[in-house]
Formats: C-alpha cells, sequence, structure tokens
C-alpha cells in the first residue's frame, strides 16, 4: 500500500473568511456584528454550513487513525445496522447501500424508536452483527435506550456509536463499555444550531470509513475532494441558491436515486426545520414519484432533483424530468448533478452543474446534496423572516428531543 499523505486541514474560520470574501450573500450577512448576527438568529447555523470542508478533513484524519478498532468492529459480522433518529436516521440511509457492496453483508437502516418498540425483532437474523448508533448529541431518549435494549436482548449483536457529543448520555454511559466502540467527533461539529448542519455530513463520512478499512489512502482521497466541491458550491454557487430561496413557492419536493435518497430525504426535513412548517417539504425517487406523490407537484412547487452520474439510473430520472417537462408539473427545477442535459432545462430552472461529480461517485456524494438542501432551507428561512438558529417560535421542536417515558417489554 502507498504511504498516505495527509494535509494539514484549514480551520474552519479560514474556510468561513474564504466564503465571505468572495460572495455578496454570506459576506453581507458575516458583516453584522456578532450581537446582529444573533438578534436575528442565524450566527450559528450559518458558520456550522459554511465550516464543514474543514471539518470533513478534520474527520477524515481522526477517523483513519482509528481504523484498526474499526476493523475489529466489523470483523466476521453477518448484518450492520445503522440506526439514530430524524437527521441521524437519514445519514444511516446515506450510507446503507455503500456499506453493503462495500462489506459484502445485509446492512439495515433502523431508526431508533423502532428499536425501542420492536427491540431485535426488527434486526435481521445473521449473527454476530454490529450496531451503529449515529448521534449528534447522544442525549435524545432513543440514544442512550436503543443501545441498552439491543445489548440486553440481542448478545451477539456488538455496538459502535459515531457522536458528536463528548459528553452526551450515548458517550459517557457506554464509554467503558466492552461490547461498545466508541468514536467523539471533533467538537466543532456538535452543532449550536437546532437544525443539523455538519453534525449530518460528518457523520456520514465518519460512518463511510467502514466501507474503506482497507483503503485508507483512498478514502482520504475522496474527502479531499468531497471537500474541494463542496468550497465550490460555497464560494461560486452560494448566491444562486439564495436567489432561488426567494421565490415564491409553498412547497418542494427533493427527488434522488439509491445512496442519495438520504440526502434527500435530509434536506425535506431541513426545509421543514427552518420554515417551521411553512414551507410542505416532501422527498422520493424519481420512479416513486409516478405513484401517487406526483399529483402534489403544483405550480408553486419547487422540484430539486440530484441528478445521479450512474448512466442507467440517470436514464430513468431524465425520463421523469421529462415528464415532469411536458405536463407542465411545477413552478420551477433545481438540478444539482455533473454535465446536466440542456433538454432537461426550461426557462426560470437552476442548475448547478459540479463537474467531476461522476469521478466521485453517487455513494460517496449525498454530502454534498445536503450542503445544497441546507443552503437552500437557511436562505429561504430568513426569507421568510424566521431565525435558523431556533426556527420553531412555539418551542414545538427543540435542539434535543425532550425527555419521554421509556417502556420496558415486561410493561
Amino acid at each position: 500500500m502507498s504511504k498516505l499523505v495527509i494535509s494539514k486541514s484549514e480551520t474552519p474560520h479560514a474556510s468561513i473568511t474564504a466564503v465571505a470574501e468572495k460572495r455578496k450573500e454570506v459576506g453581507v450577512l458575516l458583516d453584522r456584528t456578532e450581537a446582529e448576527q444573533r438578534r436575528v438568529g442565524y450566527f450559528h447555523t450559518l458558520r456550522e454550513i459554511l465550516q464543514q470542508p474543514a471539518t470533513w478533513r478534520q474527520t477524515g484524519e481522526a477517523i483513519i487513525l482509528l481504523f484498526d478498532r474499526l476493523r475489529e468492529s466489523v470483523a466476521g459480522i453477518e448484518t450492520l445496522v445503522l440506526t439514530g433518529s430524524g437527521s441521524s436516521e437519514f445519514a444511516g440511509e446515506c450510507l446503507r447501500l455503500p456499506l453493503q457492496t462495500a462489506l459484502c453483508t445485509p446492512v439495515q437502516t433502523i431508526g431508533g424508536g423502532t428499536l425501542l418498540t420492536h427491540g431485535g425483532k426488527a434486526i435481521g437474523p445473521g449473527r454476530p452483527g454490529l450496531m451503529v448508533s449515529l448521534a449528534r448529541s447522544g442525549d435524545s431518549p432513543e440514544s442512550v435506550g436503543a443501545v441498552e435494549c439491543i445489548l440486553e436482548s440481542e448478545p451477539r449483536i456488538r455496538h459502535l456509536v459515531v457522536t458528536c457529543n463528548a459528553e452526551g448520555r450515548l458517550a459517557t454511559t457506554y464509554r467503558h463499555h466492552d461490547k461498545v466502540t466508541v468514536v467523539v467527533l471533533a467538537a466543532e461539529t456538535n452543532d449550536s444550531s437546532l437544525v443539523m448542519t455538519s453534525s449530518f455530513t460528518n457523520m456520514v463520512l465518519a460512518g463511510a470509513a467502514l466501507g474503506s478499512l482497507n483503503a485508507p489512502d483512498s478514502y482520504w482521497a475522496t474527502i479531499e475532494a468531497l471537500c474541494t466541491k463542496a468550497d465550490d458550491i460555497l464560494q461560486n454557487h452560494i448566491d444562486t441558491i439564495a436567489g432561488l430561496a426567494r421565490r415564491g413557492f409553498n412547497r418542494v419536493v427533493y427527488l434522488a436515486s439509491g445512496a442519495r435518497l438520504g440526502a434527500a430525504h435530509e434536506a425535506a426535513l431541513k426545509m421543514t426545520e427552518m420554515t417551521a412548517g411553512r414551507v410542505t417539504a416532501t422527498s422520493d425517487t424519481y420512479l416513486g414519484l409516478r405513484h401517487g406523490p406526483m399529483s402534489g407537484v403544483l405550480p408553486d412547487t419547487l422540484v430539486v432533483c440530484f441528478l445521479s452520474s450512474d448512466p442507467l439510473v440517470r436514464a430513468y430520472e431524465c425520463d421523469l424530468i421529462r415528464e415532469l417537462n411536458d405536463k407542465q408539473l411545477g413552478m420551477a427545477k433545481f438540478i444539482f448533478g455533473d454535465q446536466v442535459p440542456t433538454d432537461l432545462i426550461l426557462s426560470g430552472d437552476v442548475v448547478i452543474d459540479c463537474k467531476g461529480l461522476a469521478s466521485i461517485g453517487d455513494d460517496n456524494v449525498p454530502v454534498l446534496d445536503a450542503v445544497v438542501g441546507q443552503l437552500i432551507a437557511f436562505f429561504r428561512c430568513l426569507e421568510d423572516g424566521l431565525q435558523p438558529d431556533s426556527p420553531s417560535r412555539e418551542g414545538i421542536i427543540n435542539r434535543v428531543v425532550q425527555e419521554f417515558k421509556l417502556h420496558r417489554p415486561e410493561e
């Protein structure tokens, strides 16, 4: 194996400054005093979106140092479970297909709530197994409850915790447990904002390492390529995305295939959270849209298309986009992909043609889709007069899910 060379990471602050210097929209926001940014309510969220390329490199560096421990976690497993709640579950969805292919092992994504209600019955029959718990804070009721449930009922399943909070219950409770490996990501990834941004993408990249444990050089090269593309989006396309967010849509449907569907689910959740439900957001596969959901693509609907680079998958996706065009459905489309066919684009559509996505591969680009989704939601939140750091004015949702009673099987 060739010697792995890791360049010195750019600091998150330097990454933010680089974007601010080039883009008018961000520059104006960051030129305000910290007090004003906090008053308007975007101080944390904007920085946590912009810092992502720098934090990805931090995560890559840290995870590569843990490859020996991670090899022990996956050794001999016959099933792999990815679990989390909300955005953390969607992070698992981004990882399921790539890890199943890389490990040649059945992989499931199971919500933490499903493990609380159905326990080991929700998990496939292969044993020994590994359950990977993804959690930003590790303090939501499901986080510890799901691990505790499976530890008690499934002794042949070992555990890997990936969290952004060293002080969260998920990290502290199991830090010294002989069947649990705890990985805590850099403190910068533990978002202060209500919505998950840095935490989501960094947990995806940390989990992706399980498919590259014999190829650290390839894993690092992929992270570097993703950072380059994310820098391009943030430095050259953020004003375009801000303009799109000001369009008068009341609905958004996010379309994706394969691993990128997890990012579409996450993008829809970001729009719902950041607009406090004012914008109706849904997500689906391109082929699935025909089976009923297309009826919801109305004149006030923005259609966001994460376009595959795989020729077969793209053929199906392009057919669906052309059908939407022929039926004149939706207000406009936003297409994110590599070498987007010009015949898909109508007047009023917005395209980010990201050269090089095909070389990175669809399995690796959900984090870029997520960044795009975060930006659309962030700027729409500001347009609606809400506060991205805490958009739920009535406190309907919180940064950490409030405590609720955990029931035992005998109850």
